[in-house]
């Protein structure tokens, strides 16, 4: 890791907020591959404790697929982008999206993506993920594609964004994100008062990387260069390899 090191950490001054996917855990051919360890585990349940709290999974999952993910550990979290809030472990999960992608929309995609064999895509309701896993897809093609396709559902009303991420597109609602989740956690207690610290490994974590420098935090990209973020983990190995130093 290069930047800010971790000793510069101090558990009671910062708020920590975690992309999963590629960032804690290794990318899986597909999501429900993935690998979380009893160490892994442990080390996030230590974090949470010397934070008092101030952590947070931020991830494009929903909440009830990362309570799945890491149970029996129950985490703050937020969900699909930032349109799911669970504000602490124990408390309810708030739906920051305004509607839902109809199936109208959803067959459409379904539709479409015949037509890039080796692509699969994720009904997430408030926006759909579209994997393309297979080097050879025309990404280009398959990015004008879902365009067309949102300027279609877009007439009926809803308004769309597209966003890229490792082999992915996700089309999705407007009027939330990682950023804002961040936002929304730090104006309370735990969070409040404390430096967020952002961790992501995408493209697709662009706004939670902007929020947490804006609000005076760090940032940090794990495998990729980022402009302008705090510091790099090469690997989501070298991010449990922190979190176990900074839980203890």
């Amino acid at each position: 890791m290069r930047g800010t090191q971790p000793a510069l950490l101090k558990p009671r001054d910062i708020g920590l907020f975690l992309d999963v996917d590629g960032t804690l855990l290794d990318i899986a051919p597909r999501p429900e591959a993935v690998e979380v360890t009893a160490d892994l585990l442990r080390d996030l349940a230590a974090a949470e404790t010397v934070l008092d709290g101030a952590l947070a999974l931020v991830s494009g999952r929903p909440i009830a697929e990362l309570d799945g993910l890491f149970a029996p550990l129950q985490l703050a979290a937020s969900g699909v982008h930032g349109a799911e809030l669970r504000r602490r472990p124990d408390g309810p999960v708030t739906l920051l999206a305004d509607g839902r992608l109809g199936e109208d929309a959803w067959s459409a995609l379904c539709r479409l993506l015949a037509e890039f064999p080796g692509s699969w895509a994720e009904n997430k309701g408030v926006s759909f993920a579209v994997h393309f896993p297979d080097p050879g897809t025309d990404a280009d093609c398959l990015e004008a594609a879902l365009r067309a396709l949102m300027g279609r559902i877009a007439a009926s009303g809803e308004p769309l964004r597209l966003i890229a991420g490792h082999a992915v597109f996700e089309l999705q609602l407007r009027g939330f994100d990682k950023g804002r989740a961040i936002r929304r956690f730090m104006k309370q207690r735990p969070f409040i008062g404390r430096r967020p610290v952002f961790i992501g490994d995408d493209k697709i974590d662009r706004a939670g990387f902007e929020t947490a420098l804006r609000l005076g935090g760090l940032a940090y990209s794990v495998g990729i260069d980022m402009p302008g973020v705090s510091g790099k983990f090469a690997n989501p190995d070298a991010v449990r390899a922190w979190l176990h130093e900074l839980a203890q």
